[in-house]
């Protein structure tokens, strides 16, 4: 079989079961799909630009002396292609930090989620909204719309930080501790929300709920350095924990004799997920379901090899947003589907027809 053909279905056992592929070629997919799914998306949206126009629009600037001045031009560069490429960031570093946090709890239904990131991000950004211009009115003159930016990623950091702490025992990090942490902490940061959306003005909660929501809307470069930086180092970093990964499926026991330094792998993987969805929800509000759903596929297509389920899942993150986004920009026109919805809504339903397929199957 091609290893860059689709990817084949098989009857088996009365179930609808994907065959595996190599992960090159997997990787060789995706990457071609990712090409695909950057130029649709590019011409989607309230101010059509259709994929005929593209290739114009780009040599114009690139041969143009001035700077773009046609309709066409000014939407693409100042307002279409930094959102793709906050996407294709955003959608990476979700999909990556799945990854990670699946191979570190071994288990498959493992999201970035249960270290905090997302709730403490969400309640940090809460209290800037709802009470930060009381407590520090000096500071959103200083910071503008950084402001918010800055403290739901130091407060996604610092909740991962009270998490970790609160899962070490005498032997080091307990996986098991750290998921209880998780979900005790993630459940106080529910009830902060609730308290601060029951104290908000109407027009507080209007924007607490948007950004809760998430979004691509607010897009611009400097957001887009930052989570591109952030996202490039993340992938760096997290490639290198590939085959410690691997040897950590065995057993935290079995891992130690093979020469990996167990504790050393949970705090980089912890860490590298706190700053990839950290800089991610801090900019788009909470988008769910990418970390969750991306390694997942990957790992049912290609196998659990972190080698090809940490890319995998990276490329498949970008493609998802960045389809996700397209939909949601143009669905409901002039209005703007909340992306973090229109993930859940697509990504459930398809995430249980895997997990009925796949019944029976070692992940």
């Amino acid at each position: 079989m091609n290893a860059v053909a689709p990817v084949a279905l098989e009857r088996g056992r009365g179930r609808w079961m994907p065959r595996r592929v190599s992960g090159r070629g997997l990787l060789a997919a995706l990457t071609a799909l990712l090409l695909f799914t950057l130029l649709w998306a590019a011409g989607q949206g309230a101010y059509s630009l259709p994929l005929s126009e593209l290739p114009g629009v780009l040599w114009g600037a690139v041969t143009a002396a001035a700077p773009a001045s046609s309709g066409a031009e000014l939407v693409f560069f100042n307002i279409r292609l930094p959102r793709l490429v906050l996407g294709l960031a955003a959608g990476a570093g979700l999909g990556m930090a799945g990854a990670l946090m699946q191979g570190l709890f071994r288990n498959p239904l493992a999201d970035p989620g249960l270290i905090g990131v997302s709730s403490g991000a969400a309640l940090a950004a809460g209290f800037t909204i709802v009470v930060g211009n009381l407590w520090f009115p000096d500071v959103p003159r200083s910071l503008g719309s950084w402001t918010l930016v800055l403290m739901a990623f130091g407060g996604g950091l610092s909740v991962t930080v009270l998490i970790y702490l609160l899962s070490r025992g005498e032997g080091g990090t307990r996986v098991g501790l750290m998921l209880l942490a998780g979900i005790a902490v993630n459940a106080l940061a529910g009830a902060g929300l609730g308290l601060l959306s029951f104290l908000a003005t109407d027009e507080q909660l209007r924007n607490l709920q948007f950004w809760l929501l998430g979004s691509l809307g607010g897009a611009r470069w400097s957001a887009v350095a930052l989570v591109g930086g952030i996202t490039l180092v993340a992938l760096a970093i997290g490639m290198r924990l590939a085959r410690p990964l691997n040897a950590l499926a065995l057993g935290e026991a079995q891992a130690v004799l093979l020469g990996v330094s167990v504790e050393r792998v949970k705090q980089v993987a912890i860490v590298v997920t706190a700053l990839a969805v950290g800089a991610v929800t801090a900019t788009t509000g909470i988008v769910g379901f990418i970390g969750l759903v991306a390694p997942h596929m990957v790992r049912l297509v290609a196998g659990p090899d972190h080698r090809w389920v940490l890319p995998g899942s990276a490329l498949l993150g970008g493609v998802m947003v960045l389809a996700a986004d397209a939909v949601a920009r143009t669905v409901l026109q002039p209005a703007e589907l909340p992306l973090g919805v229109l993930t859940a809504l697509v990504g459930v339903p398809f995430f249980l027809v895997l997990l009925r397929g796949a019944h029976g199957r070692r992940l």
